[in-house]
C-alpha cells in the first residue's frame, strides 16, 4: 500500500521523472494498439487518466482529436460543442467512426443539462448517449427532475454522473449535495466530482472522494493557486490542489472511472498547459507505483 505520508516534495520529484520519462509523440505519431491509442500513463498504473473536450471547445472536432492524441490520452469526453445535440443519428455514428479511427475512446459525455421534467427531455438526451456509445452522462439538473433521469438510466443502462459546480450552483454544489440526493437512487445514478468546484465549498476532495464510495462514477481534474478562488485556476501541479493525496485514495480504492482535465485555461492555446498537466498527473502516478511496489491489473485488465 502506498505511504500515505509520502511528503509532497518527494512527488514533485517523480512528475519530474515522469514527465521526462513519458514524452509525448508528434500527434501523428502515436501508434493504435487494436486501434486504440496508446495511453501514455505509467506502466502498473490502475488509475485512467482521460481528457474533457471542454478543453479545447475553441477547437473543430477534427483539430480536437489531433490535440488529444498529442497529450497522449486514449480517453475523451465530448463536450456538445463537438458532438451537437441536434446531430442526426448518421450524423453521430459518423462522428463516432472518425474518433474511434484515430484510436480514441469515447468514456462519456458532457455536462448535459437536463432542462425539463418530461420524458420526451429526457429521452432525448438518452438517445443521443445511447447513438454516440457513452457509458456515462455527466449532467446536471434541478432536483425533482432525478426520478425521471432515473428512469431512463436504467431503460437505457446508461450511467447518470451528477456534476456539482461550486458555490454558484442553486441545485449540486458540493459532491455531498449530489450524494444526498441519489443515495436512495438506483446504482447507475452517481456523482461527477469536478475537484475545483469541491474545493471552492470548503469540501476537502480527497475525503469527498472517499465518501463517495461507489457512486463516484467520474471526476473532472483541475488545480488551483487558491483554493477558494475560481479565478486562480492554473496547471495541474502548480496549484494547491493534493493531487497525490486524491490519486493514492482513488487507486487504493480501486476507482473504475475517469480522472478527466478539464483545463478551462488558457482557452485558445491550451495544449501547453494541458501537457505539463499530463506530464505532472503521470509523475504523480508513477511515484504511487513506486511507493507501493508491483500493482495488479488496472481496470479492463490492462496492467
Amino acid at each position: 500500500m502506498p505511504n500515505p505520508d509520502l511528503p509532497r516534495r518527494t512527488f514533485l520529484k517523480l512528475a519530474a521523472l515522469g514527465a521526462a520519462s513519458t514524452a509525448l509523440p508528434a500527434s501523428g505519431a502515436a501508434k493504435p494498439r487494436d486501434r486504440r491509442l496508446r495511453d501514455q500513463s505509467p506502466a502498473g498504473t490502475a488509475l485512467r487518466l482521460g481528457v474533457a473536450s471542454y478543453s479545447m471547445r475553441k477547437f473543430p472536432l477534427d483539430k480536437a482529436i489531433e490535440m488529444t492524441t498529442a497529450l497522449g490520452v486514449r480517453y475523451i469526453n465530448l463536450k456538445s460543442v463537438h458532438l451537437p445535440y441536434e446531430a442526426t443519428p448518421e450524423d453521430i455514428a459518423a462522428t463516432r467512426r472518425r474518433i474511434e479511427a484515430a484510436g480514441l475512446e469515447i468514456v462519456g459525455g458532457g455536462t448535459i443539462t437536463f432542462e425539463t421534467d418530461t420524458d420526451d427531455g429526457v429521452r432525448r438526451y438518452f438517445e443521443y448517449a445511447k447513438a454516440a456509445g457513452m457509458p456515462v452522462m455527466v449532467a446536471t439538473c434541478k432536483r425533482e427532475v432525478l426520478p425521471r433521469v432515473e428512469k431512463f438510466a436504467k431503460q437505457f443502462d446508461i450511467k447518470v454522473a451528477i456534476h456539482n459546480h461550486g458555490p454558484e450552483d442553486k441545485n449540486f454544489p458540493s459532491p455531498y449535495d449530489v450524494l444526498t440526493a441519489v443515495k436512495e437512487m438506483d446504482a447507475r445514478m452517481g456523482l461527477c466530482m469536478d475537484i475545483g468546484h469541491t474545493a471552492r465549498t470548503g469540501a476537502d476532495v480527497v475525503r469527498a472522494a472517499v465518501d463517495a464510495g461507489p457512486r463516484l462514477l467520474d471526476m473532472h481534474a483541475k488545480d488551483l493557486r487558491d483554493l477558494s478562488a475560481k479565478g486562480s485556476q492554473c496547471v495541474v501541479g502548480e496549484g494547491r490542489m493534493p493531487i497525490p493525496a486524491l490519486f493514492q485514495q482513488l487507486a487504493t480504492r480501486r476507482y473504475g472511472g475517469y480522472v478527466n482535465l478539464e483545463y478551462e485555461i488558457d482557452e485558445n492555446d491550451p495544449l501547453p498547459g494541458m501537457k505539463q498537466s499530463f506530464a505532472y498527473m503521470r509523475g504523480v502516478l508513477a511515484g504511487l507505483a513506486t511507493s507501493a511496489g508491483p500493482a495488479p491489473a488496472g481496470p479492463g485488465g490492462e496492467a
